[in-house]
């Protein structure tokens, strides 16, 4: 598994992960907002099976 996320992908899945989780515990939005975890935990791997599907990288790798 190579990492395809790069910093600046892996920091908004970290922010939208974990404002869904903050509003779902508090009661802002539904049970729907636990698909927080996903961008989460994604961001925490360094990969996402759909890019690696769709040949995506936005991980900068040095030559």
């Amino acid at each position: 598994m190579t990492k395809n996320i790069g910093s600046t992908d892996r920091i908004l899945r970290i922010i939208v992960g974990v404002a869904l989780i903050a509003a779902t515990l508090t009661g802002a939005i539904g049970v729907w907002g636990w698909v927080g975890v996903v961008p989460l935990a994604t961001a925490i791997m360094g990969w996402c099976p759909p890019y690696a599907i769709l040949g995506f990288n936005t991980c900068s790798t040095k030559k």
